[in-house]
């Protein structure tokens, strides 16, 4: 009868520790990193619009007519880890906000802006996109008409790691 008693202990025990070791590579694997996406989500609400695959690299483009000039602008970032740098910007006239004391080049009536070092590194970038100045998201080669697909309400764009809880959910 004791041994019988003992032995169950035994695989309660045992069960108990695969219980736990099961559940610690579960947590583990939920944690794991599934790749990155980028984000277009609405500022005041959190809803999110648009979740786009990237990797390190990756490019993305927010092109746009300029208020004021009416001309197109493109502003041109690269995903480098969760953060999107800006590396470049071609636009057809000066106007507010664009660059106008930086070193251009003029390709074909296109003034850009290419420097050696990123113009600015952001962690999240906000725009409100307008139905006149057309926001379009060129993310790789696909893309987004943000207007359409936010009704032209404000948005913050940002890189996010993804898990496989996130995918599951």
């Amino acid at each position: 009868m004791t041994d019988r008693i003992t032995r169950r202990k035994r695989v309660a025990v045992a069960l108990a520790a695969v219980a736990v070791v099961l559940v610690a590579l579960a947590g583990g694997a939920a944690a794991l990193s599934t790749g990155k996406v980028l984000v277009v989500e609405d500022v005041d609400t959190g809803e999110r619009y648009v979740t786009e695959p990237v990797d390190d690299g990756s490019t993305v483009q927010l092109q746009y007519m300029h208020s004021v000039e009416k001309t197109p602008v493109n502003d041109v970032y690269r995903v480098d880890g969760d953060a999107l740098v800006n590396t470049r910007m071609e636009f057809e006239s000066y106007g507010w906000g664009l660059p106008s004391r930086v070193n251009v080049t003029n390709v074909n009536g296109t003034f850009v802006y290419d420097p050696a070092e990123p113009i600015i590194t952001l962690d999240s970038l906000s725009v409100s996109p307008g139905r006149i100045a057309d926001h379009t998201l060129v993310v790789d080669d696909r893309r987004i008409d943000l207007v359409a697909k936010t009704n032209a309400g404000d948005v913050r764009i940002h890189v996010e790691r993804r898990t496989i809880t996130d995918v599951l959910l």
